[in-house]
């Protein structure tokens, strides 16, 4: 090789020396490619996100199944501290009460003077109904005492969605159906 060649050979300008560094710009996305993937990536997110909807029907069942933790929850504070809980409830939500209660006839009276509502207790705090409104069947407080075997009842929750029973069983034990 003369010395007119090796020069060309080794010169920047040579085909392979440009080709080589073609191949190395090459390899790889640029920033715009990058952005514009994760653009679309994020629109299809917030596509996917706001299609997916609640089902009513299951917020109605978690509805009964927090209410039946709550009665549990309420039927051990009645038996530890000896005095009643009555649970109460609208289309907006449900609270439980304790306050000075009258067994008159089928229906129990509520001194209203003297009520705790247990506003500050995680458990008996009222709450509303996640579901939307809810209808519950039969209307009136449900009272919750100290004793350890009471009748059997249940409780049934509804909404345009569908309807979930709440049982509490003789042995004091709170099922959902």
């Amino acid at each position: 090789m003369t010395w007119r060649a090796a020069a060309v050979a080794s010169s920047p300008r040579a085909p392979h020396a440009r080709a080589g560094r073609r191949a190395a710009l090459e390899r790889g996305f640029t920033l715009i490619e990058l952005m514009v993937v994760l653009v679309i990536v994020g629109i299809a997110t917030a596509a996917l996100g706001l299609s997916i909807r609640t089902d009513p029907a299951r917020q109605l069942r978690d509805d009964a199944k927090r209410l039946a933790e709550s009665f549990a929850a309420a039927q051990g504070e009645a038996r530890g501290d000896g005095r009643s809980i009555a649970w109460q409830a609208d289309a907006q939500g449900y609270r439980f009460v304790r306050g000075a209660w009258a067994l008159d006839g089928a229906v129990p009276l509520l001194d209203t003077t003297r009520v705790e509502d247990f506003a500050r207790d995680p458990a008996l705090r009222p709450r509303p109904w996640q579901a939307g409104p809810v209808r519950v069947s039969p209307a009136g407080p449900v009272l919750l005492t100290a004793e350890w075997f009471g009748p059997p009842w249940r409780l049934t929750l509804s909404n345009a969605a569908g309807q979930v029973d709440v049982q509490r069983d003789a042995s004091g034990r709170f099922l959902v159906h």
